[in-house]
């Protein structure tokens, strides 16, 4: 009895350690608010873009560009102006691998043909819904955080009458 008890125990357990884990994940792995509007449409989880143009790299978590300077990598909030790179037309590679820079060989290789390509389409142009989560995005205004999270009525109450009570 000590035995079943034991195994259904572990069982719960193993099913309540999944349920948690599977939770995690799916929040860790959508960031469409946090991407720029100049970014590719089609992710919902995007860590780096890299940028064969430029051979530069943006990390997206944390705002930041990384770009090779005397053979040191430098991260900052903006670009030098010595690149003139227009970030809305050049062509980005959504890189979800930590630290892609220091395989920075691989990735000018492996996207070289990318160079000089235009034909991406980015967020600020797009009219799907999901992207106008995005704060500069042209649409913006139509977001709402609500949205997607069950049916709300007019007020935004979730699934309560016009006065507050459960129905």
């Amino acid at each position: 009895m000590k035995r079943t008890i034991l195994i259904i125990a572990l069982l719960l357990g193993g099913f309540a350690f999944q349920a948690a884990n599977a939770q995690v994940r799916i929040g860790v792995n959508l960031n469409i608010g946090s991407q720029p509007i100049w970014g590719p449409v089609g992710y919902d989880h995007v860590e780096y873009y890299y940028m064969p143009d430029i051979d530069a790299y943006y990390y997206v978590p944390n705002h930041q560009y990384i770009y090779l300077e005397r053979g040191r990598w430098i991260f900052a909030s903006s670009l030098p102006y010595s690149y003139h790179y227009d970030l809305y037309s050049g062509y980005k590679v959504v890189v979800n691998e930590p630290q892609p820079y220091r395989n920075a060989e691989m990735y000018r290789t492996k996207y070289a043909f990318y160079k000089g390509n235009h034909e991406q389409q980015i967020i600020r142009n797009s009219h799907e819904e999901k992207y106008f989560e995005v704060k500069d995005h042209p649409e913006h205004n139509k977001w709402r955080k609500d949205k997607d999270r069950g049916n709300n009525d007019e007020h935004g109450n979730k699934g309560k009458g016009h006065h507050g009570h459960n129905q």
